[in-house]
Parts: C-alpha cells; structure tokens; sequence
C-alpha cells in the first residue's frame, strides 16, 4: 500500500525547478545520502521537464511504498499528453532526436533503482523507484506525517539559488570522483604487489590441504582396519577367560580366578575402546548410515531405563526417567539417538557416587527440535575442562576418574552422532555441583542438501546450457523442482541459503532465478531487492515462489513473476520459457482408456516442453479436445466405449478441432489399406510395441512436421 508525501503540479517553467527541490528534501527527510539524494532531484526534475517541455504541464506524486522494510520512495509523474510515439527504440537508446528527447528518460532510469512507463495516446504515467537505505528505519504514519508538515513550513528556494545550489552539488561531486580516481590507483597500485603474494599462499595452502587430506584418510583407514584386526584376538581373549572362570578344564584358585577377572576386565575395556574407535572412524570417514524411521521418545526410555538398569551397582544412587510427555513422534535414527543417550548415562552414573541421574526431554518453542537433558549431581566439570572432554581420549584428573577410568572417546562420538543428526551436544557443570548434558536433536531428520560444501558446485561438474539458480532451503521443495525441469532444457542450481545464492551468482549466471520468501532465518525481501538493484543481475527474471501471501510487495521490488505454493508445472516452465525466449509449452491431449498405457506414454514426452492432459474414453477425448483446444493429440484405436477412428470422424468434422494433428499410438496390427486409410486423417501412426526410444523419436519427428517444436540437434 503507498502513502502520500506530496504533490507537486507542473504549470509553469519555475515549477520544474519547485519540483527538484522538493524532490531533494523529501529525500533528505527519508534519510538518502547526499549523493542520493543529488540523483533523486535529478532524475525527478528531468522527468517534471519532459512532461512540461512537451506536453505543457502535469502532475507530480511523492508516495512511500511498503509498511515493513525494505520501503520504497515512488515518484510518480503524470502528463495528458498525446504519449511517446517511438517509447521502446528510446529505452533500448536507438532513437535520437534534434531536441534530446530521450536522453532524460535514459538518463533518470539509469538514476533510480526502478522505473516503469507507460504511454498512450491519452498520456504518460513514469514510475520513479529508490529503495530507502537500511540505516534509515522504518518510516511509519507519524514520522511521514512530521515530514509533509515539515515541507510546508519550509518554502523552495528562488531558480538562483537553486543553479548555485546545482553548481556545488556538482563541485562536491568532482571532488567525490577525483578522490576516488586517487584512492583507485592507489588500490591498484597495492593490489598489483599482494597479486603474486596471494597467487603463492594459495598454492600452499592447497598443498596442505591435500597433505591434510591423505593424513586424515590414512587415519581413518588405519583406525578402521586396526579396529577390525583387535576384535578377532580380543573376542578370543574374552571367551578362553569365560571358559577358564567356569572351570571347564578344573576349578581355579583363588588367587587364579582373581587374576582371570583382571584379564577379563581388561579385555572388557580394550573391546569397548576398539567399538569406540570404529564408530568414531566411521563418522569422520562419512560412511555412517542414518537410517531415520518414526518413533515414540516413551518407548525409547522405557528400554533405556530396562538397558542401564544393571550398571545400578550403589543403592545411594538412583536413576529417573521423567515421563515423556505430549511430544510428537520422532522422526530419525532411533539406534543413534539410543547410543547418544546410553553413553550420556553411563557416564554420568560413573562419575555420581551419591544423588540421582535424571534423564527428561522437552519440545523446544519453535516445536522443530527435542532437547534430551542427562543431569547428575556428580564431581561435575570446571569451565576451563568443558571443552576438552569432548576431544578424543580427553580425560580429567581426580579421584573418581581414576578409579572409573574410561576410554575418553564416548562423549567426543555422542557429539559427532548428534551433528550427524542436525543436532548438537552441549554441557552446562560446576564442580562438587553436578552436570547436566543436554544433546538437541531435531524432530524430523533432513538429508543434508547437495549444494554443502563437500559436494562438488553443480557449475564444475559439466558446461550448464540455461542454468536456474533455486533458492530454497526444503529438499522436498528442491526434488519437485528437479523433476519439474527434468528433460527440459533448463539445469538446476540449488542454493539453501542467500550465501549460497551469492557464491552461485559470482561463478554463473543464470538464465533465471527462483526465490522462496521463507528461508530459515534470513531476509530474502533483501535479496530480492538486491538482485534487481546490482547492475550485475537486475535484467535476470526473478520468479517469487513462496507460501507468503505477498504478491504486492514481491511485484513492487522487481520480481517478474509471483506464485503461491505448490506449483503448477505448466506455469513454472511457461514462466521460464518466455523469460529466455526458449520454445513455448505445448498442450498435449492423451486419449487412451488403459491406465499403464497413458502413463508410458506421458514418459516419451519427458523430453518435450509440454503439458500433458488425459481422457479415458474416445467420447471423453472428444469432449476436452473441443473445449481444451489441444495443440496435438494422441490417440489409441481400441477403446471400449467407440473406436479411434470413429474419434478421428467426430474430430475432423467439427471446425474447432478438425485442424489439431493427431499421432495415432496404437498396439493393433494394421493391414495395408487401414494403415493407409489412417494416415491420411493422422500425422503419424506409433506402435505401441515398438523400442521406447524409437517410438519417442517418431512422436518428435511428427510434432517437428507439425511446426509444433523446433527440429533437434
């Protein structure tokens, strides 16, 4: 919705200069920078004197645009003249005139961040557009009322004082420009000697970094294939002692079964460094499986609490388990969640010699993640060792420690299990006090996008022909775009932040832009305001595809087009195709009664921009065709209700449809003379039976011969 600032009506010659100066101090109101504020004046004063010069007065409206940020300044300049009779050669700049009409209208777009026409042999309305600067604030009712009376009081100046005022403006410019000529050269200058410098450390550091990466690989193979090697020792180790301990062979003395436990005991240990050691290669060598299923955070406690319920060996210690609650069904790996919370636990009986172990789980406020909160009333962790506990084989030094003494790699897995699952393992302790350790995990587990930056940017991996930057943070939202643009000429780019965008933009440029409103906690309005602001990408069509229902807003900082979700496949690829100028979507109407059949058949148009609509019956067909107007048809001979060519008959005798090329697809043996009798009423006859490939290259030739697509290459 725009609010008025002021009007100014164009009559006389001096109101033109009425009209600069006004511009200039609303723009100084709004919080534009002097420079700004220079352009603003210019660009309006030079539209004010094209409606006077020409059409011998007009109107002028100062609006402000938008109740949230980003606002815009609209300027509005209106004239009843007889309009502009070569508007587009003055915009494309190839229409110049003895007066240097045109020049302003060029000039005054080059000025602003929009600018829109219209003219007609009634008149001409322009469309002046500033986004106000981000450090201005939001200009609410009051404060533009403060402004409209503000301008009341304050008088324009006489024309002198405005060419004086015209002619420092000018001077501070050329001082603006020549210091930065000065400070360009010396950029330059520092630019050129860092230059080889930079060139050198990237070389290194790409060095290092493959050295990095072959150590990091080495280790994690080491670590696997030792972990693998020690279990078949250890395992035998493990069962003699257990044969030995039950006096298989002869009771042992006492003295013997004590020194039988010890190796046990240290078995026991050495076995669950050896499965730490493993799970922990594993993660970093990125071949843990998360396997996400549904399930109940009730159930998952009631087996924990019959699971740890042995490692109870003191009565003075006690393990509670809060009731879970109204929380919804977890979607993720329930075994790492389990493990996550098994070592937490363990631990924390380990190190809590007299209290209680409690173990409780909470939403969080925006409902999209859980927090499972491990607290003990143990010897509890110093702030300076919080940190070092979750580094590998990190332990602490004191009495307990000692005794319980553990492998030091449980809390750095539950860590990296937690990440692996979107979440995060945090620990809030104070010694003698107790700790509390809480691991977020999110509700619904999300497969890690493509565009991270492990994965190889979808620009290096082939030569891209029409890229589309998508920038959407929902991998479902993502995977309908891929098979929305699948086989249609144009490639996907995804980016899941406006980072992402950015880094996507500096390396291609897109053909078009998709922007969802609603990405996690960032301001796409910004971005959109950006991209059709940069001289770089405000000529790339930028299509709006939100569940915000703000198409006005979307319109008004540039974007080309507006939809809600979810989208229409026809509309997408009609959006796309007539921004770039590529082949336009053609309607297809199927007719066959078998289901298996018209699916088959909607997979040999993959590769045609089309959209395809089906009927299930001859009389169904006839029926759409007339009302659809279908730019082709194909069509099956047998069918239940009346036959193909009895279909053909009905067509062809209707004026409205007799002209639509039909593809007969059919499984029918046809004799020579019904071939022939067929195809002088269809373009082409397919055989259902025919290789898929073959019969997809048929269907194409045949639209090609119709005009309906271009011919392939």
């Amino acid at each position: 919705m725009s609010a008025a600032v002021l009007m100014v009506a164009i009559t006389y010659e001096h109101d033109i200069v009425a009209t600069r100066q006004r511009a200039r101090q609303i723009a100084a109101n709004l919080g534009f920078e002097a420079q700004d504020q220079t352009r603003i004046a210019t660009a309006v004063s030079e539209i004010a004197r094209n409606a006077f010069s020409y059409t011998g007065g007009g109107r002028v409206d100062f609006l402000l645009e938008g109740r949230t940020q980003p606002q815009l300044l609209v300027v509005r300049v209106a004239d009843s003249g007889r309009g502009i009779e070569n508007l587009r050669d003055v915009l494309d700049g190839r229409y110049h005139s003895k007066t240097g009409m045109g020049l302003g209208i060029v000039g005054a777009r080059r000025l602003m961040d929009q600018f829109e026409i219209e003219s007609s042999p009634s008149g001409t309305v322009v469309l002046l557009k500033k986004l106000l600067p981000p450090g201005a604030g939001l200009v609410d009712a009051k404060l533009l009322s403060a402004v409209a009376n503000r301008l009341t009081t304050e008088p324009p100046r006489g024309a002198f004082e405005e060419v004086q005022l015209q002619n420092q403006e000018l001077l501070r410019t050329l001082d603006e420009l020549r210091a930065r000529q000065d400070e360009l050269l010396r950029l330059n200058g520092e630019l050129e000697d860092t230059n080889r410098g930079v060139i050198a450390l990237y070389a290194e550091l790409d060095e290092k970094a493959d050295h990095l990466r072959r150590a990091d690989e080495l280790k994690s193979r080491f670590l696997s294939n030792m972990s693998h090697e020690f279990r078949t020792p250890l395992n035998a180790i493990r069962a003699l002692t257990h044969v030995l301990a039950q006096g298989v062979d002869g009771a042992l003395g006492a003295e013997q079964q004590v020194q039988v436990g010890y190796i046990r005991k240290a078995a026991d240990e050495l076995a669950e460094l050896v499965d730490d050691l493993l799970d922990l290669a594993k993660v970093e060598a990125g071949k843990v499986v998360v396997r996400p299923a549904e399930f109940d955070v009730s159930a998952l406690f009631s087996s924990l609490r019959g699971m740890l319920r042995p490692l109870l060996v003191s009565e003075s210690v006690s393990l509670v388990f809060e009731p879970a609650g109204d929380l919804p069904p977890l979607y993720t790996d329930e075994g790492k969640v389990s493990q996550i919370l098994r070592n937490l636990i363990s631990n924390a009986l380990k190190f809590t010699e007299h209290g209680e172990v409690r173990v409780s789980v909470g939403l969080s406020p925006d409902g999209r993640s859980v927090a499972f909160a491990v607290a003990d009333t143990g010897i509890g962790i110093a702030p300076e060792d919080q940190e070092r506990i979750f580094q590998e084989f990190g332990q602490l030094d004191n009495r307990v420690q000692r005794k319980v003494r553990g492998t030091g790699l449980g809390l750095p897995l539950s860590r990296k299990l937690a990440q692996l699952l979107g979440g995060a393992l945090t620990v809030t302790s104070a010694p003698g006090v107790g700790s509390t350790f809480v691991a977020q995990i999110p509700v619904h587990y999300v497969e890690p996008l493509p565009s991270t930056p492990t994965t190889t940017p979808a620009w290096e991996k082939a030569p891209l022909q029409a890229p589309v930057l998508v920038i959407e943070d929902s991998p479902e939202e993502l995977l309908v775009y891929e098979k929305y643009l699948k086989s249609s000429g144009f490639d996907v780019v995804p980016a899941a932040t406006t980072r992402q965008a950015r880094h996507a933009l500096a390396h291609i440029r897109p053909v078009a832009i998709i922007l969802d409103i609603l990405l996690r906690g960032e301001d796409s309005w910004r971005l959109l305001a950006e991209l059709k602001t940069s001289a770089a990408t405000r000529r790339i069509p930028v299509l709006v595809v939100t569940s915000v229902d703000d198409e006005r807003k979307a319109l008004s900082l540039g974007a080309d087009a507006y939809a809600r979700k979810p989208l229409d496949r026809g509309w997408l690829l009609e959006q796309l195709r007539g921004a770039t100028g590529q082949e336009p979507i053609r309607r297809i109407l199927l007719i066959d009664d078998d289901e298996i059949s018209r699916y088959l058949m909607r997979r040999l148009l993959d590769d045609l921009p089309c959209v395809v609509s089906e009927a299930t019956s001859g009389t169904a067909g006839v029926r759409r065709a007339r009302q659809e107007s279908p730019d082709a048809i194909l069509l099956d001979l047998a069918m239940p209700d009346i036959s193909g060519e009895e279909v053909l008959e009905q067509l062809g005798a209707d004026a409205a449809t007799a002209s639509i090329p039909v593809v007969i697809v059919t499984s029918k043996v046809l004799e020579d003379d019904e071939r022939k009798r067929l195809s002088e009423r269809a373009i082409a006859i397919v055989d259902k039976g025919s290789d898929r490939k073959v019969a997809a290259k048929q269907i194409r030739a045949a639209f090609e011969a119709a005009a309906l697509f271009e011919k392939s290459r």
